[in-house]
This record gives C-alpha cells, sequence and structure tokens, in this order.
C-alpha cells in the first residue's frame, strides 16, 4: 500500500537544524515517507547525517544526493520520488506540530477510504519569529470551511494578511505532477509558484484549522531577511515575471471563477513586495527596475496591469515623487510588522 504522505525537506548545508526538522516528522510512523534532500552539501555534515537517519528509519526515511541546484530543485527532487499520496515541503530550519501532523496524516487516511480525495489540504502556519513575544498565526477562519471537503466556489473574503503559502499546502502529489510545475533551479522565492502555477488544477480542496508548520524567522543569512531578498532582488524579479507569464499562458475558461481571483489576489501581494523592496533600496538602478516590472505587466498583460495597478495596493506603490516613495515604503514596514514577518 502506498504513503499517505510524502514529506520533501531541503537541505544545503543544514547540519545545525535539520534534525530537529526530521524528528518533528517521525511520530506519524510508517504512514510517511521522508525524504531528506541533499542539495549539495559541501560545508558540513548534512550528507551524513541524511544516511545516518536513512539507516536508521528504513522504510521511512529515504536521503536524496543531488548536484547543487538550488531549493527549487531540491523541491523538484522530492516531487520526482514522491511515492506518497500527498506531497508535503517543509524547509530544514523550520518544524512541524507533532499534534497536528499525525490529525493530518488520520484525515488523508480517511479521505482516501471514503473516496472522497482531494487536491489540496490546507493547514495553519505560525511565524516563529526568534524573541518575539506574539506569533502570528496565519489561518482560514471565514475564508474556507473547517473539516469538509469545498470547491473554490467557498472561498469566502480574505484578508491583506491571510494568503496560501507553501507552508500551509498539502497537494495531491498527483495534482501537483500533472499541473507541470517544475521550479527552476538556482533560484530563491521559488516557493511562490509552488503554492501559485498548480491552483487551476486543484478542483477539490480542505481546511483543518490547526498550526502544522512552523516558519522559523530569526537567521541573519535567512532568504526573508529585507537585506538578503533586496541584494537577490533580481531573483524575486524573475520569479514575479514567472507569475505573470503563468497567469498570461493559463485559460481561465471552464474553470471556478474563484481560481482565477485569488491568483490574482496573490500576484498583487507579489507585486507589492517586488516593489517595495526595490523602493526600500532606493538606488535609481532599483527604482528603474521597478518601472520595468509594472512596465511589464501592461506589455504583455493591459488587462491584468489594469487590474493590479488600481488595486488598493498597486496605488499604494506607485506613489508620485519622492514623498509618494517615502509613504510606500512607510506602508510596507508597517504591514511586515502588522504580519510579524522579518
Amino acid at each position: 500500500m502506498s504513503k499517505i504522505l510524502t514529506v520533501a525537506i531541503p537541505c544545503y548545508n543544514s547540519e545545525a537544524y535539520m534534525e530537529h526538522c526530521i524528528r518533528s516528522l517521525l511520530p506519524a510512523g510508517e504512514d510517511i515517507e521522508i525524504l531528506i534532500v541533499d542539495d549539495g552539501s559541501t560545508k558540513d555534515r548534512t550528507p551524513q547525517i541524511a544516511d545516518e537517519y536513512q539507516e536508521k528509519y528504513p522504510g521511512i526515511i529515504r536521503a536524496i544526493h543531488q548536484e547543487n541546484g538550488g531549493h527549487g530543485e531540491a523541491v523538484n527532487a522530492g516531487l520526482r520520488n514522491a511515492s506518497g499520496l500527498y506531497y508535503k515541503v517543509i524547509d530544514s530550519d523550520d518544524w512541524a506540530d507533532t499534534k497536528a501532523l499525525k490529525a493530518i496524516v488520520a484525515r488523508l487516511k480517511e479521505l482516501e477510504e471514503a473516496g472522497t480525495p482531494v487536491d489540496m489540504l490546507l493547514a495553519d502556519f505560525v511565524y516563529d519569529k526568534e524573541g518575539a513575544r506574539h506569533k502570528k498565526v496565519v489561518h482560514f477562519r471565514g475564508v474556507f470551511p473547517v473539516n469538509r471537503v469545498f470547491d473554490w466556489s467557498a472561498m469566502g473574503h480574505m484578508k491583506e494578511t491571510q494568503y496560501i503559502l507553501m507552508h500551509n499546502i498539502f497537494y495531491r502529489t498527483r495534482t501537483a505532477r500533472e499541473s507541470g510545475m517544475v521550479l527552476p533551479k538556482h533560484t530563491f522565492y521559488v516557493d511562490n509558484l509552488f503554492a501559485f502555477q498548480p491552483f487551476p488544477y486543484v478542483k477539490k480542496l480542505y481546511y483543518m484549522d490547526v498550526v502544522f508548520y512552523h516558519y522559523y524567522i530569526g537567521r541573519e543569512d535567512q532568504s526573508v531577511n529585507e537585506q538578503v531578498m533586496i541584494g537577490r532582488i533580481d531573483q524575486q524579479i524573475k520569479v514575479n515575471r514567472m507569475m505573470i507569464d503563468i497567469m498570461n499562458r493559463q485559460n481561465f475558461e471552464g474553470l471556478d471563477p474563484h481560481v482565477e481571483k485569488y491568483m490574482y489576489i496573490y500576484l498583487d501581494k507579489i507585486m507589492t513586495v517586488t516593489s517595495s523592496l526595490l523602493l526600500v533600496s532606493g538606488t535609481k538602478e532599483n527604482l528603474e527596475k521597478k518601472k520595468k516590472i509594472w512596465a511589464y505587466l501592461k506589455k504583455t498583460s493591459p488587462k491584468m496591469y489594469r487590474r493590479l495597478r488600481w488595486s488598493i495596493l498597486g496605488i499604494s506603490m506607485n506613489l508620485p515623487g519622492w514623498l509618494g516613495r517615502k509613504l510606500s515604503v512607510a506602508g510596507y514596514k508597517a504591514a511586515r510588522k502588522l504580519v510579524g514577518f522579518n
């Protein structure tokens, strides 16, 4: 019998924290498959730790060693090798809530046994920020029905602080594969593509209001650190453009209109993140890059440009003049503080 769930853990020189992540998954036992994807680690014992766990937990853990291809290629490798009916990615510096994991695995098994499989199960995640007294939980209460199968038409109003990220998602493995999703190599921020491209292939959903994923925020070299993101802004822009291209290629005719609505909402947020980082940087070169990403959107899809440019977020990111830029940056920083992000 197939495993109910495959969890892939992309690891790159992750010796300092990967075992915490692995151990948080082990209580699910034989129902899950854990793929430790060593993405060409050379600076520490990541490859050896992966092999040690594979030897200690045969039938549960598999170690996959590959040449360095970046986070996206590690996710791709996990999806290619997954034997579970559902597929989940958890980064090596993050971890799972064991109680929530067991509840999710049990529910996925129940859905399969009842003949009512879903294409995507969603669960909550928490920003586990180092030293923070209040840790922000991203949930979907009031947005999606709880503990029942539904389709996109059941989606309610989503607040600005609510969004579906890789951390929330458990895909049906077949659905993720059928979407044709192959994440680019050597590129950061591809988790935005993971939580975007397969959505038109998702017909049946399920939401469990349990905090499963602990998203650790605190390492100085973390990819979501603001200064790190500005230093890698070209990769953020690359992912942003790919998301625009996905929307331009997708034929939404015959699909639930709520899918298209949500994808617009999420692209609106990504355009805002990209624009905000370029404004925070404030260099002449980066301000020009901001103009270019909006020009690319306008050139490739005037209809999508009008919809996003004149949204509340689009307007806030394109206020004129020096004072407008200051107001945009202030709004962005306030939003980051509200979310408890970085």
